[in-house]
Protein backbone atom coordinates (compact mmCIF):
# COMPACT_ATOMS: atom_id res chain seq x y z
CA UNK A 1 0.00 0.00 0.00
CA UNK A 2 1.05 3.94 -0.88
CA UNK A 3 0.70 6.57 1.52
CA UNK A 4 -2.29 8.25 0.63
CA UNK A 5 -2.97 11.95 1.34
CA UNK A 6 -6.34 12.95 2.56
CA UNK A 7 -6.86 16.00 -0.86
CA UNK A 8 -8.63 14.94 -3.85
CA UNK A 9 -11.46 15.60 -5.97
CA UNK A 10 -13.76 13.60 -7.73
CA UNK A 11 -16.30 14.39 -10.47
CA UNK A 12 -18.55 12.48 -12.51
CA UNK A 13 -22.04 12.54 -14.55
CA UNK A 14 -24.43 10.60 -15.17
CA UNK A 15 -28.20 10.10 -17.26
CA UNK A 16 -30.89 7.95 -17.62
CA UNK A 17 -34.58 8.17 -18.93
CA UNK A 18 -35.59 11.64 -18.16
CA UNK A 19 -32.91 12.56 -15.37
CA UNK A 20 -28.86 13.32 -15.92
CA UNK A 21 -26.83 14.31 -12.63
CA UNK A 22 -23.50 14.74 -11.11
CA UNK A 23 -21.62 13.83 -8.28
CA UNK A 24 -19.07 15.94 -7.03
CA UNK A 25 -16.39 14.90 -4.24
CA UNK A 26 -14.16 16.74 -2.32
CA UNK A 27 -11.38 15.94 0.73
CA UNK A 28 -9.22 17.84 2.67
CA UNK A 29 -7.11 17.43 6.13
CA UNK A 30 -9.63 16.46 9.11
CA UNK A 31 -8.50 14.55 12.54
CA UNK A 32 -10.91 11.81 11.77
CA UNK A 33 -13.39 11.16 9.02
CA UNK A 34 -16.33 13.86 8.85
CA UNK A 35 -18.89 13.10 5.95
CA UNK A 36 -20.89 16.18 4.90
CA UNK A 37 -24.14 14.95 2.43
CA UNK A 38 -25.91 17.39 -0.08
CA UNK A 39 -28.33 15.52 -2.00
CA UNK A 40 -31.14 17.07 -4.30
CA UNK A 41 -33.88 15.73 -7.25
CA UNK A 42 -35.37 14.09 -4.43
CA UNK A 43 -32.38 11.26 -3.48
CA UNK A 44 -32.31 12.44 0.09
CA UNK A 45 -33.38 8.52 0.03
CA UNK A 46 -30.29 7.48 -0.68
CA UNK A 47 -27.84 9.72 2.03
CA UNK A 48 -27.40 6.63 4.19
CA UNK A 49 -25.74 4.31 1.84
CA UNK A 50 -23.63 7.02 0.11
CA UNK A 51 -21.82 7.59 3.96
CA UNK A 52 -21.75 4.05 4.64
CA UNK A 53 -20.07 3.69 0.95
CA UNK A 54 -17.53 7.17 1.96
CA UNK A 55 -16.59 5.35 5.15
CA UNK A 56 -15.75 2.21 3.42
CA UNK A 57 -12.99 3.54 1.49
CA UNK A 58 -11.75 6.15 3.50
CA UNK A 59 -10.59 6.40 7.00
CA UNK A 60 -9.96 10.18 7.65
CA UNK A 61 -10.42 13.33 6.01
CA UNK A 62 -13.22 16.03 5.71
CA UNK A 63 -15.14 14.76 2.69
CA UNK A 64 -18.03 16.34 1.28
CA UNK A 65 -20.15 14.96 -1.37
CA UNK A 66 -22.85 16.36 -3.52
CA UNK A 67 -25.69 15.19 -5.82
CA UNK A 68 -27.15 17.64 -8.24
CA UNK A 69 -30.03 16.26 -10.36
CA UNK A 70 -31.76 17.88 -13.47
CA UNK A 71 -34.63 16.38 -15.16
CA UNK A 72 -36.17 16.87 -18.27
CA UNK A 73 -39.32 18.36 -19.31
CA UNK A 74 -41.18 15.24 -20.33
CA UNK A 75 -40.83 13.87 -16.30
CA UNK A 76 -42.99 16.46 -15.47
CA UNK A 77 -46.52 18.02 -16.04
CA UNK A 78 -48.04 21.03 -15.18
CA UNK A 79 -51.59 21.99 -13.22
CA UNK A 80 -53.26 25.51 -12.71
CA UNK A 81 -54.77 26.67 -9.32
CA UNK A 82 -57.90 27.82 -10.63
CA UNK A 83 -59.16 29.36 -7.67
CA UNK A 84 -55.95 31.48 -7.17
CA UNK A 85 -55.75 32.25 -10.99
CA UNK A 86 -59.74 33.48 -10.52
CA UNK A 87 -58.88 35.66 -7.81
CA UNK A 88 -56.25 37.01 -9.63
CA UNK A 89 -58.27 38.09 -12.45
CA UNK A 90 -61.03 39.56 -10.78
CA UNK A 91 -58.17 41.85 -8.95
CA UNK A 92 -56.94 42.87 -12.23
CA UNK A 93 -60.83 43.49 -13.91
CA UNK A 94 -60.97 45.71 -10.46
CA UNK A 95 -57.63 47.40 -10.92
CA UNK A 96 -58.16 48.01 -15.41
CA UNK A 97 -61.59 49.70 -14.04
CA UNK A 98 -60.14 51.93 -11.52
CA UNK A 99 -56.96 52.81 -12.71
CA UNK A 100 -55.17 53.98 -16.26
CA UNK A 101 -52.40 51.48 -16.04
CA UNK A 102 -53.28 47.90 -17.14
CA UNK A 103 -53.03 45.06 -14.28
CA UNK A 104 -51.29 42.53 -17.16
CA UNK A 105 -52.72 39.69 -19.14
CA UNK A 106 -53.16 35.93 -18.73
CA UNK A 107 -50.02 35.09 -19.31
CA UNK A 108 -48.41 37.65 -17.03
CA UNK A 109 -51.00 36.31 -14.57
CA UNK A 110 -49.97 32.32 -15.29
CA UNK A 111 -46.19 33.64 -13.95
CA UNK A 112 -47.17 34.89 -11.11
CA UNK A 113 -45.79 32.00 -8.04
CA UNK A 114 -48.10 29.32 -7.18
CA UNK A 115 -50.74 30.02 -10.52
CA UNK A 116 -48.44 27.04 -12.42
CA UNK A 117 -47.66 24.00 -10.43
CA UNK A 118 -45.84 21.49 -11.18
CA UNK A 119 -46.55 17.85 -10.53
CA UNK A 120 -44.29 15.02 -10.85
CA UNK A 121 -45.60 12.03 -12.66
CA UNK A 122 -46.02 9.23 -10.74
CA UNK A 123 -43.47 6.50 -10.90
CA UNK A 124 -43.90 3.25 -9.96
CA UNK A 125 -41.18 1.54 -6.93
CA UNK A 126 -39.25 -1.08 -9.64
CA UNK A 127 -38.60 2.34 -11.94
CA UNK A 128 -37.50 4.08 -9.23
CA UNK A 129 -35.38 1.78 -7.84
CA UNK A 130 -33.65 0.85 -10.74
CA UNK A 131 -32.85 4.69 -11.47
CA UNK A 132 -31.50 5.02 -7.93
CA UNK A 133 -28.92 2.07 -8.22
CA UNK A 134 -27.61 3.79 -11.61
CA UNK A 135 -27.16 6.92 -9.51
CA UNK A 136 -25.49 4.70 -6.73
CA UNK A 137 -22.91 3.11 -9.37
CA UNK A 138 -22.06 7.11 -10.65
CA UNK A 139 -21.45 7.98 -7.22
CA UNK A 140 -18.77 4.50 -6.99
CA UNK A 141 -17.05 5.64 -9.78
CA UNK A 142 -17.23 9.25 -8.50
CA UNK A 143 -15.49 7.56 -5.51
CA UNK A 144 -12.93 5.08 -7.47
CA UNK A 145 -11.91 8.91 -8.78
CA UNK A 146 -10.83 10.55 -5.71
CA UNK A 147 -9.32 6.94 -4.03
CA UNK A 148 -6.69 7.37 -7.10
CA UNK A 149 -7.01 11.54 -6.82
CA UNK A 150 -5.52 11.27 -3.21
CA UNK A 151 -3.02 7.86 -3.79
CA UNK A 152 -1.62 10.49 -6.31
CA UNK A 153 -1.15 13.04 -3.63
CA UNK A 154 -0.04 10.45 -1.65
CA UNK A 155 3.04 9.89 -3.86
CA UNK A 156 4.51 13.37 -3.37
CA UNK A 157 3.51 13.15 -0.11
CA UNK A 158 5.46 10.18 0.66
CA UNK A 159 8.80 11.82 -1.51
CA UNK A 160 8.45 15.20 0.90
CA UNK A 161 8.53 12.66 4.18
CA UNK A 162 11.18 10.48 3.18
CA UNK A 163 13.47 13.56 2.40
CA UNK A 164 12.52 15.19 5.68
CA UNK A 165 13.55 11.34 7.80
CA UNK A 166 16.73 11.51 5.59
CA UNK A 167 17.59 15.09 6.95
CA UNK A 168 16.84 14.00 10.21
CA UNK A 169 19.08 11.32 9.59
CA UNK A 170 21.97 13.15 8.55
CA UNK A 171 21.65 15.83 11.52
CA UNK A 172 21.39 13.21 14.03
CA UNK A 173 24.72 11.54 12.21
CA UNK A 174 26.28 14.96 13.04
CA UNK A 175 24.99 15.11 16.37
CA UNK A 176 26.57 11.51 17.25
CA UNK A 177 30.22 12.86 15.78
CA UNK A 178 29.94 15.83 17.96
CA UNK A 179 28.97 13.30 20.95
CA UNK A 180 31.85 11.16 20.07
CA UNK A 181 34.44 13.59 20.84
CA UNK A 182 32.28 15.46 23.43
CA UNK A 183 32.41 12.53 25.97
CA UNK A 184 36.29 12.14 25.72
CA UNK A 185 36.73 15.84 26.24
CA UNK A 186 34.02 16.19 29.07
CA UNK A 187 35.92 13.31 30.69
CA UNK A 188 39.20 15.01 30.03
CA UNK A 189 38.01 18.59 31.13
CA UNK A 190 36.60 16.94 34.42
CA UNK A 191 39.77 15.00 35.32
CA UNK A 192 41.66 18.13 34.93
CA UNK A 193 39.52 19.80 37.13
CA UNK A 194 39.18 17.14 39.82
CA UNK A 195 43.01 17.33 39.75
CA UNK A 196 43.46 21.47 40.30
CA UNK A 197 40.84 20.78 43.08
CA UNK A 198 42.65 18.68 44.85
CA UNK A 199 45.56 20.05 44.73
CA UNK A 200 44.12 22.76 46.39
CA UNK A 201 43.41 20.39 49.09
CA UNK A 202 39.79 21.73 49.35
CA UNK A 203 37.26 18.56 48.57
CA UNK A 204 37.31 15.01 49.42
CA UNK A 205 38.70 12.57 46.66
CA UNK A 206 35.70 10.26 46.87
CA UNK A 207 32.76 13.51 46.23
CA UNK A 208 34.69 14.93 43.85
CA UNK A 209 34.29 11.50 42.02
CA UNK A 210 30.65 11.25 42.14
CA UNK A 211 29.75 14.48 41.22
CA UNK A 212 32.14 14.08 37.90
CA UNK A 213 30.43 10.59 37.58
CA UNK A 214 26.90 12.61 37.33
CA UNK A 215 27.87 15.48 35.49
CA UNK A 216 29.42 12.99 33.07
CA UNK A 217 26.39 10.97 32.86
CA UNK A 218 23.74 14.17 32.57
CA UNK A 219 26.35 15.77 29.14
CA UNK A 220 26.19 12.02 27.77
CA UNK A 221 23.21 11.93 24.52
CA UNK A 222 23.99 8.35 23.37
CA UNK A 223 20.99 6.89 24.77
CA UNK A 224 18.94 9.85 22.63
CA UNK A 225 20.88 9.18 19.86
CA UNK A 226 19.59 5.44 19.97
CA UNK A 227 16.04 6.37 20.47
CA UNK A 228 16.57 9.30 17.42
CA UNK A 229 17.91 6.38 15.02
CA UNK A 230 15.10 4.11 16.14
CA UNK A 231 12.06 6.49 15.42
CA UNK A 232 14.40 7.01 12.05
CA UNK A 233 13.74 3.66 11.02
CA UNK A 234 9.90 3.19 12.76
CA UNK A 235 9.45 6.41 10.18
CA UNK A 236 10.60 4.73 7.11
CA UNK A 237 8.69 1.08 7.93
CA UNK A 238 5.81 3.16 8.41
CA UNK A 239 5.92 4.69 5.27
CA UNK A 240 6.63 1.42 3.44
CA UNK A 241 3.55 -0.11 5.05
CA UNK A 242 1.77 2.74 3.30
CA UNK A 243 -2.52 2.71 4.35
CA UNK A 244 -3.93 4.71 6.96
CA UNK A 245 -0.69 5.73 8.82
CA UNK A 246 -1.44 9.49 9.70
CA UNK A 247 -1.98 9.13 13.73
CA UNK A 248 0.92 6.73 13.94
CA UNK A 249 3.40 8.97 12.07
CA UNK A 250 1.98 12.15 13.99
CA UNK A 251 2.65 10.37 17.26
CA UNK A 252 6.14 9.36 16.05
CA UNK A 253 6.89 13.04 15.58
CA UNK A 254 5.84 14.16 19.17
CA UNK A 255 8.79 11.03 19.63
CA UNK A 256 11.12 12.59 17.50
CA UNK A 257 10.29 16.11 19.23
CA UNK A 258 10.78 15.24 22.66
CA UNK A 259 14.55 13.33 21.90
CA UNK A 260 15.70 16.56 19.95
CA UNK A 261 14.35 18.70 23.03
CA UNK A 262 16.65 16.64 25.36
CA UNK A 263 19.29 16.73 23.06
CA UNK A 264 19.45 20.58 23.00
CA UNK A 265 18.84 20.90 26.49
CA UNK A 266 22.07 18.52 27.16
CA UNK A 267 24.37 20.58 24.82
CA UNK A 268 26.89 23.17 26.02
CA UNK A 269 29.04 23.50 23.06
CA UNK A 270 27.91 25.22 19.96
CA UNK A 271 27.95 22.77 17.36
CA UNK A 272 25.79 20.39 19.57
CA UNK A 273 23.31 23.34 20.23
CA UNK A 274 23.26 23.89 16.29
CA UNK A 275 22.33 20.30 15.36
CA UNK A 276 19.44 20.07 18.20
CA UNK A 277 17.89 23.61 16.55
CA UNK A 278 18.06 22.24 13.35
CA UNK A 279 16.34 18.71 14.20
CA UNK A 280 13.63 20.80 15.71
CA UNK A 281 13.15 22.42 12.60
CA UNK A 282 13.59 19.67 10.57
CA UNK A 283 10.60 17.76 13.06
CA UNK A 284 8.42 20.83 12.47
CA UNK A 285 8.29 20.43 8.62
CA UNK A 286 7.72 16.92 8.99
CA UNK A 287 5.16 16.96 10.76
CA UNK A 288 3.64 19.97 8.92
CA UNK A 289 3.03 16.88 5.78
CA UNK A 290 1.88 14.34 8.09
CA UNK A 291 -1.11 16.63 8.87
CA UNK A 292 -2.29 16.17 5.11
CA UNK A 293 -1.48 11.50 5.40
CA UNK A 294 -4.61 9.61 5.81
Amino acid sequence: MTVSSMTGFARTDGAAEGFGWTWELRSVNGKGLDVRVRLNGGFERLEAKVRDAVAKRFKRGNVGVTLNVVRSADTSAYQVNRELLSDLISLAEEFDNTSSLSAGTIADLMNVRGVLEVVETHEDEATRDARDAEVFASLNDAIDQMTAHRAEEGEKLDAMLRGHVDNIEATVARAESCASVRVDAIKERLKRQIEELMDAGKFEPERLHQEAALLATKADIREEIDRLKAHITGARDMLTKGGSIGRKLDFLCQEFNREANTLCSKANDVELTNCGMELKVIIDQLREQVQNVE
